[in-house]
Formats: C-alpha cells, structure tokens, sequence
C-alpha cells in the first residue's frame, strides 16, 4: 500500500511539473526535487523506512537441538532470544532436503524442478532471479557471508565472502569478491567476524540492507571450536525410543547408508585418529588432510581432548550395542559442541543491532538449510521426507509487527522467503515465484493458510543411498512416493505415529484417506508444475554427470 500510495504521489507532481512547465512558472527545479524525494521514500531511504533484514543460516540444524523447542540436548540462549522477543515456528519445513537445492530453493521462491538445482551435482544458475536481486533493485545494500554452496560468482550482492563449496572448520578459505583467501582461525567465528565487519565496515549506513550470514556448522564432520571441546564430554545422551529402528514395511529406509552403527566412519565422522593407524576407514585419509590443516597451538588443544577418547577406544573392544551406543554418544558430542559456537555468533549480531539502535527496524530470521537425524531411526543425515530431516528450526523477530512470544503452527517452507522478503521490502512479488508471504501469518493477520506442502528429493544412485522420492504433507498426515529401481508408497498418520514406524499405505482403515491424499498430491504437482516426465528429465541430466548408465 506504501508503494502504491508513492507511486501515486509522484505521478501527481510529475504531472505538477508539466502543468508548471506550460503556464511558464519556473518552478522546474523545485519539482525536480519533489519528485526525487518520493523516489527516494520508496526506496526506504526517508519516511518510508523499509526494514532491514539479516537471515541466518546454518547447515544441517536439527530443530531438536534448539533449546526453545523444548527436547533438553543443549542450550541455545541466543537463538532463543527470538523465539522469546519474537516468533517460533512449529511447521517449518523444507521442499528438498539436502544441502545446496535448499539454497536455491530458498533464493528463488521456486521449487527445485522449477529453479533447476535438483541436487549437489547439477550447477545452479545465478542468471536467474532472486530475492536479493529484487531487495537490490529496490535499493538495498544486499550482501552474503558464509556458506552459499552454490556454484560460480553470487549475483544479486554488492558484498559477497563466501566459502567454496562445502568449507572447511578450521583456517578456512574464503572467497572475497571472487578473490579467495585463507583464513586462520575457525570458521564460525570468522563467518561471524565478517558479517560484523561488514555491517560496521563496509556498509552504507543510511540504506536498508540485506544480509545472508550463513554458517557452515553443525554440517559433518562436526568439528568443535577448541574452547568448545569439552562442552559435552561428560554427557551420556539417551538415543530416540526408535534408535534400533528395524525399518518393517518401510522398504526405501531399510536400504539406506545413513546408520549411526553401521555407516558413520569411526575417524572421518568421530575423531579416532590413532597414531597407531589401527583405524583405516575408508574416510581417514579425508579427516587427516582436515587435521593437518591446523596450526600447532590447535592440534595441541586437539590432540589434549581427543587422544584420552581415541586411547579408551582402542582397548574397549565395543560391538553391537554398545558400539552403536558409543558412536551415538560421541557423535551427539562434538554435533552439539559446533552448535554453541553458531548460538555465539547469533548473540554477536543481536548485541550490534541493539548497541547500534537498529534492533526496532531489522528483520532477524534464523534457520538451518534442513533439518537432521540425531540417531531417530538409527541415522545421522538428512534427505528423508521423514520428519526429522524435512522439518527444520525457524525462529524469527521483528518488533514493529511480530508480537513476542508468538507461536506459529502454519505449514511454511524454505519456498516462502523469497516472497516473504520482497513483501516486507514493498515488492511485488512475480508470479514465477511458487512460495508465499507469510508476513501476515506471522503477524497474526492472517486466519487462512495452505493446508498441505510438497517435497521432492533427487540426489540418487548417491551418497547415503536414498532412493528418489516426492511427497505431500497436511496438517495430520503424509504421503510418499519412492520411485526409480523401486515403486513404492508410504503413509503415515502422524497424530497416531509421530515417530512415522507405521506405514498404514495398506491399511483398509485408511483407505479413504489415502484416495484423499492421493488426489492432493496430483493437485499440488499440477500447481506447482512438476511431472513424472520433468522427474525423468532431471534423472537423465544426474546420471550423465555422473557418467552412469540409464536403467
């Protein structure tokens, strides 16, 4: 409405001046900068004060391991500030559940058959529209930190510090503006130290600005912050009721590579890097170019921490069991432990826009590219429409319209910020867009809201071994299709099951639901475009990069 009502105001004074021009009143001037004023106000640079907006991002964050949800793993005080002086939202999900799919489909407010970046391996197209690009336009100062994990020269920021693909933990290099450099130190920290830099720094202070501060952790292989260490060393963590999953009737999850037991690699996931080098996994040579890139003084705090571990290992003789338990236990460690230092660097940026006055008008969103397993069904990863993977923490404050301590139970999707972003920055959000704005949603203006999400996941012959598959989700239940060297359906009631162990796709009791189901998941690929064949197409497209054959 802002916008409009601008729009109007300066087509009346262009008008204003013509009229001037012809009656000869010379006023040429005055007008010229009459008008110029209200560009400047739609711009958000005078009266009409556009937002600023900083949306955080971590890798791999399981919503159970954000204190404000309430599972007791650990505590995140600072991410917590949001859900406490803003808002938490219960329903956050994602539309494909793995790493830089997610972040396009967070850009462009398309889904990942849409916006072409179905996977890790296909490239991502940076000519295409994105949200930054349009709060840019509009007069933002835009700028990414961090992980982006997306191919090639970001588009659409004046400020760009990105790390080249997946990172590294420690003395990490970055890529400043198209110039990489490495870095010492650790990486969150870092992260954290240029995107403070950045907003004290490098910023125009009199525009609204954009900024994406993006970390790299709690992504594998968890490596902790040296103080953070020991965080959790005397914790011994209880596994999820369903840790010893057996997967029946679920035949997609019972071939994966994802368990904690069977797949997590003693030294590249948990740290035994003995110097006997009785442990050769296959991922040790991997982890040791990770040790090796450490300086003296952190190796030192390394080795003190983790050679007492690696020592009790070795002559425990653990199987079965309590092997699983043991690598359970260790990998909730030093998982949680990365985590601390994210929750750190949150507190940082929440101090500077309360020091700096800027607290009022910004925009704060936190949330994590997915979610993750923290050992429910036995699995560490992600990838799965299973809950744990497919929903993801999202917390988000803005004191001039979310009111603190809201709780929102709406079904929203990494889809929706894109638009949701151009809304609050006054910009009409184009129809290509497949997300939506859930300003109102969260303000509490809305009473209506979609009642179900779609999911696609692509990534496979791949890592992890999960088949391809897509999905709806409602309020109650959730449907799935596992396709490609298998044809198989799931449902799941989740009021009944929300540890999702029964699949009820058989069930005559649910029979009518599932035709239900059935014919909104037809409904929701018909809206948003997507096709058996447009699925055949993006297989074609992996397995030739992949230099696989076509079954």
């Amino acid at each position: 409405m802002k916008e409009s009502f601008l729009n109007q105001c300066t087509a009346v004074l262009t008008a204003l001046k013509i009229a001037l021009l012809v009656f000869g009143f010379g006023l040429t001037a005055a007008c010229d900068q009459l008008v110029d004023k209200s560009r400047k106000d739609s711009l958000g640079t005078l009266e009409v004060n556009q937002p600023n907006i900083i949306f955080i991002m971590s890798d791999d964050h399981a919503y159970q391991a954000v204190s404000a949800y309430g599972y007791g793993l650990n505590k995140t005080p600072h991410i917590d500030r949001l859900a406490s002086e803003g808002a938490i939202f219960n329903r956050g999900f994602v539309s494909n559940s793995i790493c830089a799919p997610s972040r396009a489909v967070m850009l462009t407010g398309k889904h990942s058959h849409i916006n072409g970046k179905v996977d890790n391996i296909l490239p991502f197209d940076w000519g295409q529209d994105n949200f930054a690009k349009a709060l840019q336009k509009a007069g933002y100062e835009t700028a990414l930190v961090g992980k982006i994990h997306l191919n090639g020269l970001p588009q659409g920021f004046d400020y760009s510090n990105v790390l080249p693909g997946q990172g590294q933990y420690y003395n990490p290099d970055f890529i400043e503006n198209g110039i990489k450099k490495r870095l010492n130190g650790y990486v969150t920290s870092i992260t954290t130290d240029i995107a403070l830099d950045w907003l004290e720094h490098k910023r125009t202070k009199d525009k609204p600005f954009l900024l994406l501060y993006h970390q790299k952790a709690p992504h594998r292989t968890w490596m902790p912050e040296e103080k953070y260490l020991s965080l959790f060393q005397d914790k011994n963590f209880k596994p999820p009721s369903n840790f010893f999953d057996d997967y029946k009737g679920r035949i997609a999850a019972s071939r994966h590579e994802m368990g904690i037991y069977k797949d997590m690699d003693v030294v590249y996931d948990l740290k035994m890097l003995d110097k006997a080098e009785k442990f050769q996994t296959p991922l040790r040579g991997a982890f040791e170019n990770m040790y090796q890139r450490m300086d003296a003084n952190q190796r030192g705090a390394w080795d003190a921490h983790y050679n007492p571990i690696i020592k009790d290992f070795e002559s425990s003789g653990l199987k079965g069991q309590e092997l699983a338990l043991w690598k359970y236990n260790r990998y909730m460690q030093d998982y949680l432990a990365t985590i601390q230092s994210v929750d750190d660097g949150v507190g940082q940026i929440l101090d500077y826009l309360d020091a700096n006055g800027l607290t009022e008008n910004t925009i704060v969103v936190y949330t994590s590219d997915q979610g993750f397993y923290l050992g429910e069904h036995g699995w560490f990863d992600k990838r799965f429409m299973y809950e744990e993977s497919f929903r993801t923490p999202l917390l988000m404050r803005y004191p001039k319209e979310i009111e603190p301590g809201t709780i929102i139970e709406g079904l929203v999707q990494n889809l929706d910020f894109a638009p949701t972003f151009m809304d609050y920055a006054g910009i009409e959000i184009p129809e290509a867009v497949q997300g939506e704005s859930f300003r109102d949603l969260v303000s509490g203006e809305l009473s209506e809201w979609r009642d179900a999400i779609y999911y696609t996941y692509y990534e496979f012959p791949g890592e992890h071994h999960v088949k391809r598959h897509y999905g709806i989700r409602t309020d109650r239940y959730k449907l799935i299709h596992f396709y490609y060297d298998i044809d198989e359906w799931e449902l799941f009631d989740l009021e009944k099951d929300p540890a999702e162990m029964q699949n009820v796709y058989e069930d005559p009791a649910y029979e009518e639901i599932k035709n239900k189901m059935h014919l909104q998941l037809n409904d929701l690929r018909i809206k948003y475009k997507d096709s058996d064949s447009l699925n055949q197409y993006h297989l074609d497209r992996y397995l030739s990069a992949k230099g696989l054959e076509k079954k």
